[in-house]
Order: C-alpha cells, then structure tokens, then sequence
C-alpha cells in the first residue's frame, strides 16, 4: 500500500539523483521552501494592529524603516516606544505597585556580546528570595512581563531577567539561536554573577520559566542541579505542539537545508500571537512589543528548539528541584500533555501542576484579567510558603 505525501511535501523530495543533478536539486528545495515562505500569511510585524491614536505615523515609519538585525535599531525604536507600552489598556500595565526600584543595564558577556538585563527589587521591605526570569521565543524582558516582575516584587522578592543574545535589546542576529546551550550558558554566567552578590548571600533562589524560557530553565537546572530552590515552568517547551511543528518528512527537508543556510527564514508558520493569547483585544496588544521577534523562524533556530524539546522530553525524569508547572488545557503552542509527563515522571518530591480549564498559552498575557491574577497569586503562594521553608530565608 502507497500512502501519498502532502503535495508541498512530495515536490521536495527528493528521487534518485546523479551527482551531477545533486546541488541543482539543493537549490530547487531552497526555491521552493523560500516561495512555501512567502505564501505563508503576513506575521503581525508585517501588518501591525496599532491604534492610530496612538502610534502616529512618524513612530509607525520609524518602526517600518528599522532593520531589527541590528541592536542599535531595535534599541532606538524600543527607547521610542517605551511610555506607549506603558500606557497601555492592560491588566499588566494598568496595576500600579509603589516602592520598587527598577534597573537596566548592559554588560559584555565571555562571549563578548553586549546583553540587556533588567531588575525589579522591593525598596523598603527585606527581600524574601530571588526570581530569575527566562523569557520565551516571541517575548523579551521589557514589555508584558513588566507588570509581572513589579507584581512579583511587590510580594517582596527580587526579580532578574536578560534578554537573550539575538533577542530584545541584546547584541547578536535577531531570532536566530545557532546553538541553544550557548544561551543557557549565558543565561548561567548572568544569573550566577548575581547571585555572589555578598547583598543576596543566603537568599533562596527560583528559576520562572515562560515557553521557551522554560527549557531554558530546565537546561540550567540540568547544567546545575543543586544550585537552585525550585523552579516555577509556565506553559514550559518540553514538546512544541504537533499543530505548530512542520510535518515529519519537511522536518528533515528543513535540518538539510539549515546546514546550509541557518539564518534564513523558511520555516512556514502560523503568527503564534493568534495561537497564544485568547483574549482578542490582549492579542492585538502584541504589536506594542516593537523588538520582539515575530517573523518567520530561522532555520537553525527551528533546528535548535526542535533538539531541544526532543532532548528534555528525554531527561524528565532527572528534574529533582521542587517544581511549580502552569499550563493551559487548550494550549495549542506547546504540549500540556508533556507538562502532566513531566509533572509524573520529574524525581522531584514537592512537586505541584497547576492546570486551567480552556486557558491558551499565555497565560500571564492573554487570558481574562482575573485568570491572569489568580495565575500569578498562585505563583506568588507558591513563593512565599517555599521562600518561608527555607532557613536561608
């Protein structure tokens, strides 16, 4: 019985091939991939839902003209577009929190790229513990999670966060992720320098993982199994969900290719702020987020976070650090089934999976204003009776 490939799918593979007919073949999958690309509906970056009242035309030309390859755009138009996103009709943005003081800073890395990180510190009570936050893919540490780190630091904890290489406003490719250890390095080499901080010495410290950035933390936790006091995972990427990962046989076609070309963005996919956040008005919100990365994956980033998930989805069972997992049951971007796996399968013996009825993926983001409330209390009750625990504290 010959079951028949998907029609995009039965063009690029490739028959048997001469030698002389080899690259000509390589070339033509790149053409192909490149116009499957291009039929792909146009991302949120391309058309942004902006209200005209408030971005006018020389912020919306600003953003049109920029080439976010470059950091130093995507610092110019983030610097530009900072009290509109502030100002923003949202939950997030909205809740007003006194006596937290905030920082930014740049600092090269070993490296030798310049990363962004942000801090979010109670100014007059003790600091219970310290929050170091991962961000996801489409995300960065300066927009949305703002109003969650002042939340966060207003129950008395201090909150860290970068911007991964390539991502926000930290030097390197914009989206492209060449090796994903190279970033858990990274995020290991600034989180540990603030933690020898003789300020915080004895401090229990989190890890707070979003999407990707929960891979990110699990990748850390590996790397330092008895360094942190727990971790909280929301919507974690142990698995990208089957309706947003391409098909097998493309899956293949797309590793060939990105050995070749890993900076090129071929990957087709849908705009995940569409299969993210529920809440449509939440949704539209997103375009304020001017330096998230919202095109088309690279080649080798998809890569990347493809042996990724494939790797933790491997290794759940070597999670020993007490775990708090968010997760929405109708989350279409990354798997809730592999949070409820990780959830039975972690060594860890406090462990505790919250999951909510029809919540997407966004949980701190794009949910209803009360949803979004009660996921964070959850997370600061979760916080506080762990930090109390803890005789460091």
């Amino acid at each position: 019985m010959v079951v028949s490939k998907p029609s995009f799918v039965s063009k690029l593979l490739p028959t048997r091939l001469s030698r002389r007919d080899s690259f000509s073949s390589f070339v033509g999958i790149v053409k192909l991939l490149r116009e499957k690309s291009k039929r792909q509906p146009m991302t949120s970056e391309g058309k942004p839902k902006w209200d005209p009242a408030v971005v006018d035309d020389n912020l919306a030309r600003l953003v049109a003209q920029a080439n976010f390859d470059d950091v130093s755009e995507r610092r110019r138009v983030r610097e530009a577009f900072k009290e509109v996103q502030l100002g923003l009709d949202h939950c997030l943005f909205k809740a007003k929190y006194t006596g937290i003081k905030t920082n930014e800073s740049y600092e090269r890395n070993s490296r030798g790229l310049k990363v962004f990180s942000k801090s979010w510190l109670p100014e007059t009570s003790n600091i219970k513990a310290l929050v170091f936050f991962c961000h996801g893919y489409g995300d960065t540490c300066t927009f949305f999670f703002e109003g969650i780190a002042k939340k966060i630091a207003s129950a008395g904890y201090g909150v860290f966060a970068l911007d991964y290489p390539g991502f926000g406003l930290s030097e390197g490719l914009h989206g492209y992720i060449p090796s994903f250890d190279a970033i858990v390095d990274d995020v290991v080499e600034h989180f540990s320098k603030i933690r020898e901080n003789p300020e915080y010495r004895g401090k229990p410290c989190f890890l707070f993982g979003q999407s990707l950035g929960g891979a990110v933390a699990l990748k850390v936790h590996f790397k330092q199994p008895d360094r942190w006091d727990g971790a909280i995972l929301v919507a974690p990427m142990c698995k990208i969900a089957d309706g947003v990962a391409p098909p097998w046989a493309l899956q293949q076609i797309l590793i060939l290719v990105a050995k070749f070309l890993p900076k090129e963005k071929l990957v087709p996919q849908k705009d995940l702020a569409d299969l993210a956040l529920k809440e449509t008005k939440k949704r539209d919100q997103c375009a304020y987020n001017v330096i998230a990365y919202k095109d088309k994956p690279r080649l080798g980033t998809a890569l990347e976070l493809l042996r990724t998930t494939q790797e933790i989805e491997r290794r759940l069972e070597e999670v020993t650090l007490p775990l708090l997992i968010l997760h929405g049951e109708a989350d279409v971007v990354t798997d809730p089934s592999v949070s409820k796996a990780l959830y039975e399968k972690a060594k860890s013996s406090d462990k505790k999976l919250c999951l909510y009825k029809d919540a997407w993926h966004s949980l701190l983001e794009g949910e209803s204003d009360d949803a979004i409330f009660r996921a964070l209390d959850d997370i600061i009750s979760w916080l506080d009776s762990h930090s109390e625990r803890n005789p460091s504290s």
